[in-house]
């Protein structure tokens, strides 16, 4: 019997393009990368591409999403409270599971303290300049909540995405490699989780997450926001984004919507976007964010519904502790039915 991860569905699709200057040769920690032409209107984009450089480049090899038939799907599930702290003491009884709006009885549950394969990304761009401290501690504190089992890969991007640090690297490797690093340039985010992706595609562990520690915008990735969207979609992967915006006075209009654009992508693969509006809130909220990694239901039910090849909508709804604590569950809210 297979299983597979419910996938998300897609809410809502920018279609803003940017591009990059000319890349210039890169060693082993950087890669090229390349957009794909715009797709048709009435076709879905296809999955952009990472032509890599150098040795290693076997790593980044591109594979098509899995669509397979499903006899159980799995729908991990985390749920905070209104302070964003995990809850961990959760019955079956407390869930209910929709499948296109139709409630489905819940054949398997539990709660998950496994290890993660987790991509941990670094914004070092120009507006990162005066904040670069605090994005270190916070990777600090984020440590200190962590499984001492996980894996961790780095990527540091400015006006391109570098591999940091690999899963062979120590912890400590990875905090000295980030303080070498002096901010500057644009920001290629998008062109960053992809890179993130393509490096958990050979990850250790089942479970894999990106953790993306930025104040949000984009500027000079060459893939677009549909693209990653698409792309984050069809994946496993978690995405949960630290976002720093302490001003109502933006810059530019990638700042301006750097909130929404991180929620685009975070909210549809069971992740999420949180905020703090003061630098010095980051490190406390890194800690918040790995421990609520860490505090995962599984939901488990054997899809009724027909026809197949087709995607389903999911839906999960969690009893709150009465009126003055609510709760709140985040899920992948859709997934591909048949191949």
């Amino acid at each position: 019997m297979s299983t597979r991860m419910a996938r998300p569905c897609v809410v809502l699709c920018l279609s803003l393009f940017w591009s990059l200057s000319t890349v210039h040769a890169q060693s082993v920690e950087d890669v090229h990368v390349v957009p794909r032409s715009a797709p048709k209107a009435d076709s879905a984009p296809r999955a952009p591409e990472i032509v890599p450089s150098g040795p290693g480049a076997h790593l980044y090899s591109q594979s098509r999403p899995l669509r397979v038939n499903v006899d159980l799907v799995l729908v991990p599930v985390t749920v905070t409270d209104t302070k964003q702290q995990p809850i961990r003491n959760l019955g079956l009884g407390d869930f209910t599971l929709y499948e296109d709006g139709k409630p489905q009885p819940i054949r398997y549950f539990s709660l998950e303290a496994e290890p993660i394969s987790i991509a941990v990304l670094f914004d070092v761009s120009r507006s990162m300049t005066d904040k670069v401290d605090l994005e270190r501690a916070a990777l600090v504190e984020f440590f200190l909540n962590a499984d001492p089992r996980d894996e961790y890969f780095a990527i540091a991007f400015s006006n391109r995405p570098r591999l940091l640090a690999a899963s062979t690297d120590s912890i400590d490797d990875m905090q000295e490699k980030l303080t070498t690093i002096v901010p500057g340039g644009p920001t290629a985010m998008l062109d960053a989780i992809y890179l993130a992706q393509a490096q958990l595609r050979s990850a250790k562990y089942k479970r894999r997450a990106i953790v993306l520690i930025t104040d949000g915008g984009d500027n000079a990735s060459r893939y677009t926001m549909r693209e990653i969207k698409r792309l984050s979609q069809e994946s496993d992967v978690e995405i949960y984004a630290l976002g720093l915006f302490e001003t109502f006075f933006f810059n530019s209009f990638e700042e301006f919507m750097g909130k929404k654009w991180l929620r685009g992508i975070t909210d549809r693969t069971g992740g999420q976007t949180v905020t703090v509006d003061s630098r010095e809130k980051l490190p406390a909220l890194a800690a918040e964010v790995s421990r609520e990694m860490r505090s995962r239901y599984v939901l488990g039910y054997t899809p009724t519904s027909a026809p197949l090849h087709r995607w389903k909508n999911l839906r999960v709804e969690v009893k709150s502790s009465g009126a003055g604590r609510q709760f709140h569950a985040h899920f992948k809210n859709g997934y591909y039915a048949g191949d």
